[in-house]
């Protein structure tokens, strides 16, 4: 979904497919035309991965440093080695099995992955569309308060993630990142696998005080939070932490990928701006980038953006860009829209008897987010809930719902998934640890009119009553 080659989301309308999914069931696998580019190897890269290395592990990357760094993390995780071999201005990496998992692994943490539309363009070398990236560059400056030279565009939000912990690394190559705040998967990953180590400060009501009692241990390279976080919609208090870790000179990096810029204003506090394209920015569902943003108030702005400037890639593939620019200058006003509907949807599912909770921005951690949110800001269109007697009713609403399902979240159109499962399958009883029930489900609402909408989430709920 939608229907495109290059969607970004699969169709997974049952709680059974989703387990099939992950368990990668031979009914359900057999049936996947795509999924989300980062996690599902599209057919076309597995094409041109076969064509590259024949019947051995091999991924595409979009140049010859990414691939190396890949090489060399397969070897620190596993003792393997890789060749590179190149298809054009696309490089492969080449291992053995043993090294398969660690290559699967880099192309998911890090997001530095080869566009379908790269892919597929390959043989007549489509020429850089400088136009469309100066365009993102503009319109993405001036939702940050920043200059265009501030702004560094890449394939994935990951892969603008992975540039942020380079370059934090890079001041303080052997201590640990903090992690505030339950992480997006990927996140929590990078800085597991890609850092020294990973401090986890999943819960937020003692955050502040334990943050201060870690960097008076052990001065960490940085702080890692999403504002709001995923999927439970609560927010790190930055008007605590931000000056805590201002005062020692410990960098903070923000994902705003829920909230975005329209609703939130993180640069008071931040010192990187991390983000997806690929979500609201884009709302088509059918192409990959991201952005990192080196915010000028902050303290460290001139050497962190040194840092990046000196490893920067301009990797962004040419016909993404197009795409992201067609669609960001209508990017505020569609999510406002998307602002107002996600607050009707949440306000609906609080009251429906039904529902046993409902997270959503405007009530989890009210004053941390309200800290951070503009005068015209709203709370988004991410909501996630969980049904009353869920071990038994979760499933049934699920499969009922009258929406699309499947991964990924900022669609124009309506998106639900049951999100521990999609990204915790394997490690579900630490997640419930965290406070993520198994049985929750997120919605990402759409640019549907509510009223329409409503009776369609509504007919699922009444249904277990």
């Amino acid at each position: 979904m939608p229907p495109s080659p290059h969607a970004v989301s699969v169709a997974l309308p049952t709680w059974k497919d989703v387990i099939g999914y992950e368990e990668k069931s031979p009914k359900v696998m057999s049936k996947l035309q795509n999924g989300y580019p980062r996690f599902v190897i599209h057919n076309v890269i597995a094409a041109l991965a076969k064509q590259l290395a024949g019947d051995k592990p091999c991924l595409p990357f979009p140049s010859e440093k990414i691939a190396k760094q890949c090489a060399i993390f397969i070897k620190q995780q596993t003792d393997e080695s890789s060749t590179i071999v190149t298809a054009g201005d696309i490089f492969g990496v080449v291992t053995m099995q043993a090294g398969a998992k660690a290559l699967k692994d880099f192309w998911q943490h890090t997001g530095c992955i080869v566009s379908t539309r790269h892919v597929l363009a390959a043989s007549t070398k489509t020429p850089a569309n400088d136009a469309s990236k100066e365009t993102l560059r503009q319109e993405l400056a001036t939702l940050y308060g920043c200059g265009e030279q501030d702004v560094f565009l890449f394939p994935t939000g990951m892969a603008a993630t992975y540039a942020a912990l380079r370059t934090i690394l890079k001041r303080c190559p052997n201590s640990p990142t903090i992690q505030i705040g339950f992480p997006y998967v990927d996140t929590i990953k990078l800085q597991q696998k890609f850092g020294s180590s990973a401090i986890l400060l999943d819960k937020l009501d003692h955050a502040t005080d334990d943050l201060a009692a870690i960097i008076a241990a052990d001065h960490p390279a940085g702080c890692f939070c999403e504002i709001p976080g995923n999927p439970m919609l609560g927010s790190a208090d930055l008007s605590q932490i931000g000056p805590l870790l201002r005062a020692q000179g410990v960098p903070l990096v923000v994902d705003d990928v829920v909230a975005t810029p329209i609703n939130i204003d993180l640069t008071p506090y931040a010192d990187l701006i991390t983000t997806s394209l690929t979500k609201y920015a884009s709302g088509s569902g059918d192409v990959m980038g991201g952005a990192l943003i080196c915010v000028p108030a902050s303290p460290l702005y001139v050497e962190l953006k040194r840092l990046i400037q000196d490893d920067f890639e301009d990797l962004l593939w040419c016909e993404d860009a197009d795409i992201l620019a067609q669609r960001i200058p209508s990017f505020p006003v569609r999510m406002k829209r998307h602002n107002t509907n996600g607050e009707y949807i949440a306000e609906q599912l609080r009251v429906h008897p039904a529902i046993e909770r409902v997270w959503y921005p405007k009530w989890e951690y009210q004053s941390a987010y309200e800290s951070v949110r503009r005068r015209e800001g709203g709370w988004g269109s991410l909501i996630t809930f969980i049904t009353k007697n869920a071990e038994h009713t979760s499933a049934a609403v699920y499969d009922q719902l009258e929406v699309c399902k499947g991964p990924s979240l900022g669609t124009d159109f309506t998106l639900a998934c049951p999100f521990a499962l999609l990204a915790h399958y394997t490690e579900l009883d630490w997640a419930e640890s965290c406070g993520i029930p198994r049985q929750l489900i997120r919605i990402s609402v759409g640019l549907e009119e509510p009223e329409e909408l409503w009776p369609r989430i509504k007919r699922s709920l009444d249904a277990v009553l």
